[in-house]
């Protein structure tokens, strides 16, 4: 089931995320946040955008969600978007299931442009993204330092409308 998150979701979706910041250089984030942290992460983009969860049995299995491209005003009908999944729920079309449910609701808010931004190398983010129709727009060179090593992110494009 695809549902809006809800403040209450912060416990399962912090732990979610906390593994990658501990785990991988798909987040940026070096120190894992607290729950509290994660659930004003949540009250704040509900304000203007939506947050998606999966749910199987009880179960979060992944979420994506959109928040603002850049501040300034000009922007305001492109958003960036955030998606992480259990490990446990990789390859089985959830990651698209949540992107297609979140770009009818982007433009049902009049979004046009949607921005993804992945650090690389991560092939299994890269799949999803362009299977559900984001196209490599820029690719920027050693400019996040995680583990003891440069990383790359590149970003990826979605046109709405």
């Amino acid at each position: 089931m695809i549902r809006s998150a809800e403040p209450a979701d912060a416990p399962a979706l912090c732990a979610l995320y906390n593994h990658y910041i501990k785990t991988s250089i798909v987040t940026f984030e070096e120190e894992p946040v607290t729950v509290e942290d994660f659930r004003h992460r949540i009250e704040t983009i509900l304000e203007a955008y939506p947050w998606l969860v999966y749910e199987e049995a009880g179960t979060i299995g992944g979420y994506v969600y959109a928040g603002p491209w850049k501040m300034r005003n000009a922007y305001r009908f492109s958003a960036e978007t955030t998606v992480y999944l259990d490990e446990a729920f990789h390859g089985k079309g959830i990651g698209t299931a949540l992107y297609e449910k979140l770009f009818q609701d982007l433009r049902n808010r009049d979004i046009n442009a949607v921005m993804a931004g992945i650090a690389l190398p991560n092939d299994g983010s890269v799949a999803l993204h362009e299977k559900v129709g984001f196209r490599k727009v820029a690719h920027f060179e050693k400019v996040g330092w995680k583990f003891n090593k440069w990383i790359d992110v590149a970003y990826w494009e979605q046109m709405l409308r």
